[in-house]
C-alpha cells in the first residue's frame, strides 16, 4: 500500500503499472480482493491482514481460471464468514434467477452453522424437500454419499442441483436419527403468497401466507391485502413460517404496507454507523395484526417481523426464529463469476441484534408433533395458527368494547 502511495506522490501510477505486469487470473483475484476491501462488514476482516492476504495470494502462479477461482474461493475462506463467497458464473446468475422468482433443484434454504454444520433453514412450499418431510434444523451429513463436513455453502448447493427428473440422496440428522431420502429434482415456480379468511364471532379476518421475499412478493402481498380491505375484513394474520427469507427490499415495502410512522429497521455498516430506513406513511391498512414466526423464519422475514413487533403494529406467535441478521450484496466479476459479500448487518428498530439470536414471539407456541405442509398450514390441525385466531379474535373484542369472557 505505501508502495502505491509513494508512487502516486510522484506521479505515476505505481498500481497501474504492477496491474499491466499481471496476468488475466491475477487481475480477477485482484479485482475479488478489491471488492472485499471496500465492502465488508467488519473492517478488520475477522483478525485478517487483509494486505498481506492479497500479497500472498497474488503471489500465487495462476495457470488458468479454475486455478483462479480455487484462490479466491480460499481467499475469501480466511475471513471465516460462510456467508461471503465465491459464485461462478451458473451459480451466480442462478442465484439472481432464484430471487426473481424461480428456481430449479430440491426445494431447501441452507446455512452453515457457528459449528460449521450444513442446516436447513426451511424446505420451500410444495417442493421435494417438503414432500419428503425435511424440517428447519435438520443437519445435511451428506449429499450423494459425499460428506458435506468442510464444503462451502454452495459446494453444497451445486451437489443437490441437477437436471428436472434426477435423483439425488441426502443423508440427515435430526436430534439422535440419522436417516437417508432420495428426491427426484423439479423445476420449482415460486408464487409466494397464499390467503384465505376465518370466520371469528368478531367478523371475518383475512390469512396471508408469505413464503419467501421475491421478486414478485411484494405486489402480492398489496393485492392480497387491496381485496381482503375490499371484503371488509376486521383483521389479518401474516404466515411467515418456514419463510427463509430473500430481498431485503421486499420486506421493507411489505412493512410500509402495515407501519405508519418510525423506522422499519436499522442498519449498521462497516464503521459502525446506523442507517435507519424509515416508514411513509402509505398504509394499506390499519385493521389488527398477528404475525406466526418459527426456526424457519430467517433473515428478511426477522427484519418484517421485528419491525412489526417493535412499532406495536402486531403481535407475534410461534417459536423464535432462525437468527440470521448479515445482509450480502451481490457483486459481478470481470468475467461474469461474483461474489456475495457481507456488508452490513440489520438491528430492529428498538435496536435488537437478529443475528444469531433471532426474536422472540409475544405468545409462545410450539409446533405440533406432524410436521405441517403447505396443504396443512392454515387448516384445523395447525395448533399455531389456531392460538392465533385466538390472540387476533381477543385483540378485536377490546376493540370493539366487548368482554373477553365473550370470546371463550
Amino acid at each position: 500500500m505505501l508502495g502505491c502511495l509513494l508512487w502516486a506522490i510522484l506521479g505515476i501510477g505505481a498500481c497501474q503499472v504492477q496491474a499491466s505486469r499481471w496476468g488475466e487470473e491475477q487481475q480477477l483475484l485482484a479485482q475479488a480482493w478489491a471488492y472485499v476491501d471496500r465492502a465488508y462488514v467488519d473492517p478488520g476482516f475477522n483478525g485478517q491482514n487483509w494486505w498481506q492476504v492479497r500479497q500472498r495470494f497474488l503471489s500465487r502462479p495462476l495457470k488458468d481460471r479454475q486455478e483462479t477461482y480455487r484462490a479466491i474461493e480460499e481467499m475469501l475462506a480466511t475471513l471465516g464468514d460462510p456467508y461471503t463467497r465465491f459464485l461462478d458464473r451458473e451459480h451466480y446468475l442462478s442465484l439472481q434467477t432464484s430471487t426473481a422468482g424461480e428456481l430449479s433443484g430440491v426445494g431447501l434454504q441452507i446455512a452453515i452453522d457457528g459449528q460449521g454444520a450444513v442446516r436447513v433453514i426451511a424446505p420451500m412450499e410444495g417442493t421435494p424437500a417438503e414432500r419428503a418431510g425435511i424440517q428447519p434444523q435438520d443437519e445435511i451429513l451428506a449429499v450423494d454419499q459425499v460428506p458435506v463436513a468442510g464444503l462451502s455453502l454452495d459446494e453444497v448447493a451445486e451437489r443437490m442441483r441437477g437436471p428436472s427428473g434426477t435423483t439425488v440422496s441426502l443423508r440427515l440428522r435430526r436430534q439422535e436419527r440419522i436417516w437417508e431420502v432420495e428426491l427426484v429434482r423439479q423445476s420449482i415456480l415460486i408464487n409466494p403468497v397464499r390467503t384465505g379468511f376465518f370466520k371469528l364471532p368478531q367478523g371475518e379476518v383475512a390469512y396471508i401466507r408469505l413464503s419467501q421475499f421475491n421478486g414478485n412478493a411484494a405486489a402480492q402481498v398489496r393485492q392480497a391485502i387491496q381485496a381482503a380491505e375490499a371484503r371488509g375484513v376486521r383483521g389479518y394474520i401474516l404466515d411467515l413460517r418456514n419463510n427463509p427469507g430473500g430481498l431485503l427490499q421486499a420486506a421493507i415495502e411489505i412493512a410500509r404496507f402495515w407501519i405508519p410512522k418510525g423506522d422499519i429497521v436499522r442498519v449498521t455498516d462497516r464503521y459502525g454507523i446506523q442507517d435507519g430506513i424509515p416508514a411513509t406513511g402509505e398504509v394499506l391498512t390499519a385493521a389488527p395484526l398477528v404475525v406466526l414466526v418459527n426456526q424457519g423464519s430467517a433473515s428478511a422475514s426477522e427484519v418484517l417481523a421485528g419491525a412489526l413487533q417493535d412499532s406495536g403494529r402486531a403481535q407475534l406467535v410461534g417459536t423464535r426464529t432462525f437468527g440470521k441478521g448479515l445482509i450480502q450484496s451481490l457483486l459481478e466479476l470481470a468475467d461474469g463469476s461474483g461474489l456475495a459479500v457481507t456488508t452490513a448487518k440489520y438491528l430492529t428498530p428498538n435496536g435488537h441484534d437478529i443475528h444469531r439470536q433471532g426474536i422472540q414471539p409475544d405468545v409462545e407456541v410450539a409446533a405440533g408433533p406432524v410436521p405441517l405442509t403447505a396443504e396443512s398450514l392454515g387448516g384445523p390441525e395447525d395448533g399455531q395458527l389456531q392460538r392465533a385466531l385466538e390472540v387476533l379474535g381477543a385483540t378485536l373484542s377490546v376493540a370493539q368494547g366487548i368482554p373477553a369472557a365473550a370470546n371463550t
